[in-house]
């Protein structure tokens, strides 16, 4: 009969070991960065150096080009927010274009019209130059990614929208409003739409929604009664616009007029 006594000693220790080492093994390990390498890879602009990249970016960047450059339509003379004290071409047309664009939206979702629009000087990034006008001139002009907001202002945040326009002394974009600057610095001869300012009345202004949160100080904003995002984005607007017409008329109507000194 074999004897297994001395063997049961040796499967003990065997086990033990077995317990131990998975013990340790399954164990949480914790693990430190002791060193961090890296090096620089140069990028070349040249297609001989990197025709890998270069011939996986061209198709895409053919066709965004060939979008871009399409022309649109035609701009008679060059539009520049530069020249002007109180209002530019540019200016009033880049207001025209919200507002009229904009009712589209406004008026098929809410039934209203929108009577005002109201931009800052500083938004338009760029001229509309004299010749053919693509998508590409739509992105300089309005490379942001603003969209286009209706604020229902009363008749106190109304007059308070004048009053930092005066204040600012600066041609920001107005479009359905016109007025007159008095020798105090103060506004007369009001009108909206063509008619004076009511004194109950809501109105509906359309600016760009950082304005519409009281971006450039123009706390006005932040209290008006309701806010309606359009989601309908200001360089769009331009670029439907252009397509929608053939040629661009250039706003020579005078919106702000000041009294002589």
């Amino acid at each position: 009969m074999v004897k297994l006594k001395k063997y049961n000693g040796f499967l003990k220790l065997f086990v033990i070991f077995l317990t131990l080492f998975f013990g340790v093994s399954c164990s949480k390990q914790n693990y430190q960065v002791s060193k961090i390498e890296g090096k620089l890879i140069p990028i070349s602009g040249t297609q001989s150096q990197t025709p890998e990249i270069e011939n996986f970016i061209k198709p895409y960047r053919d066709h965004i080009n060939k979008d871009l450059d399409s022309v649109l339509a035609y701009c008679p003379e060059t539009l520049d927010k530069s020249t002007g004290k109180w209002q530019t071409t540019i200016g009033n047309l880049m207001a025209d274009i919200c507002l009229q664009r904009g009712n589209l939206v406004f008026k098929a979702r809410e039934k209203k019209d929108i009577d005002i629009c109201f931009l800052n000087h500083g938004g338009i990034r760029a001229i509309l130059p004299k010749g053919n006008v693509t998508s590409r001139t739509a992105f300089e002009i309005m490379p942001f990614e603003n969209s286009l907001v209706v604020v229902a202002l009363k008749e106190q945040q109304v007059l308070d929208m004048i009053s930092y326009f005066i204040g600012e002394k600066k041609p920001h974009p107005i479009s359905g409003m016109t007025f007159t600057i008095t020798k105090d610095n103060t506004a007369t001869n009001i009108l909206v739409q063509g008619k004076p300012l009511e004194k109950d009345r809501i109105y509906y202004v359309a600016t760009n929604d950082y304005l519409a949160n009281g971006g450039d100080n123009m706390n006005f904003f932040k209290k008006g009664v309701q806010k309606y995002d359009l989601d309908y984005k200001l360089r769009n607007m331009l670029i439907d616009y252009f397509k929608q017409v053939d040629t661009i008329p250039v706003p020579k109507d005078v919106r702000v007029t000041e009294q002589l000194k």
